[in-house]
């Protein structure tokens, strides 16, 4: 008997297409890799929606190679992409590459995730990495009305928060977004403009607070997420008046995150380095002052909810069209989880709240594929969303 060399083997193995593996049965949100869009029934039809958990005909069965629409049992997803009586002609192939689908003739994506609907959680590790762990955030941090003013006199009542910065770190706060203007007198923090704002503060007084706070406490780690609307010049400028910024400043650019992922928590205490400052303006130079680009280390969610009052809108998708929440890289992505209104009435906050861990765990952590990192709320203080931070830190999420 005659063998071939092992190279032949290789060779061979290489020219022979590897096997269609079988979908793994259970119940899935089918969405694009690429859009981060849900596939959705649509009348006797599909199409591609925003994430919305279990509303919109977004989940599917999968079993035996068919897909069947768990709102319509017995309907199944033919191969003209319409939803007919299952059969045997609404078998499906599945071929997987890593943690990615390709599914020969559904054309509405080239590449899909199968995210289970339910399930996947793991026990929380006793030491998390950055991104495993959950930081309760307050909206628009600065507009609280204790610390100064933030808007002209009559927006000035409409407050997303009612304490004071350093309040809201002692109440267990770890996350500030911070809107920032470029004024003679540097970068204030202030809602559209600074014209007219009584008694405004300046940018480097609440991260001197944060600095503060971090110092009295070892233990804590803290972000400051920035709308940015000040040259990088005056922004330097402004974080140099900052006592001790530099000793607790946490640089993912010069940390290998890229290279080895996020930190595990102990590592940044031991470390000290536990502020990290992100901005939503351009890379232009601020990453010399240590400020990151956030669309280079994050994903967020779209910012509102909807109104003040009413009906709201908990789909969850992007707030970047080119960057969806499932976006993955050589580490993984910070979740920014957004969930409040346009105006921050607080009996609709209170409501919204009390629902913060039910759309983070139902609506939002299925569409991103992780767990919000960060949970951002008007008034915090209210309807207990504290309590959904807490809830989000009792496991780990492995779809």
């Amino acid at each position: 008997m005659r063998y071939l060399p092992a190279v032949a083997f290789l060779i061979i193995a290489f020219l022979v297409p590897a096997p269609a593996h079988a979908a793994p049965e259970g119940i899935y949100y089918l969405q694009s890799v690429s859009t981060g869009l849900n596939l959705s029934q649509s009348g006797t039809g599909v199409a591609m929606h925003r994430p919305k958990g279990n509303e919109d005909h977004q989940q599917w069965s999968l079993r035996g190679g068919r897909i069947e629409n768990t709102d319509t049992p017995g309907s199944c997803l033919g191969k003209s992409l319409t939803v007919v009586t299952c059969s045997g002609d609404t078998t499906w192939t599945f071929n997987q590459t890593g943690d990615q689908w390709d599914i020969p003739g559904l054309t509405l994506a080239s590449r899909w995730y199968l995210t289970p609907v339910s399930g996947g959680t793991q026990p929380f590790p006793a030491d998390p990495r950055l991104d495993e762990a959950t930081f309760l955030t307050s909206h628009n941090a600065y507009a609280n009305g204790v610390d100064g003013g933030f808007a002209p006199p009559f927006a000035n009542l409409a407050k997303n928060q009612t304490r004071g910065v350093a309040q809201q770190l002692n109440d267990g706060v770890r996350g500030l977004m911070l809107d920032i203007h470029q004024t003679s007198d540097g970068a204030i923090l202030c809602h559209n403009s600074c014209t007219w704002v009584s008694k405004p503060v300046a940018l480097w007084v609440d991260v001197q607070r944060v600095v503060d706070f971090l110092r009295a406490n070892p233990s804590e780690i803290v972000t400051i997420f920035l709308e940015d609307y000040v040259s990088s010049q005056v922004l330097g400028a402004e974080l140099a008046r900052v006592n001790g910024l530099s000793s607790v400043l946490f640089r993912p650019d010069q940390s290998g995150v890229r290279e080895n992922g996020w930190p595990k928590l102990s590592q940044m205490r031991a470390s000290g380095k536990r502020l990290l400052i992100f901005t939503d303006h351009s890379p232009d130079g601020r990453d010399a002052h240590g400020v990151m680009y956030q669309r280079d280390w994050t994903v967020e969610n779209y910012w509102s909810m909807g109104g003040g009052m009413g009906s709201s809108d908990w789909s969850c998708y992007s707030r970047w069209d080119d960057r969806p929440l499932s976006t993955t890289a050589r580490f993984q992505p910070l979740f920014v989880m957004n969930h409040f209104r346009d105006v921050p009435f607080t009996g609709t906050a209170t409501t919204d709240n009390s629902k913060l861990a039910d759309r983070a765990q139902r609506f939002c952590q299925p569409a991103a594929r992780k767990k919000p990192t960060y949970l951002a709320v008007d008034h915090y203080n209210l309807g207990n969303a504290a309590s959904a931070a807490s809830l989000l830190n009792t496991y780990a999420y492995r779809p």
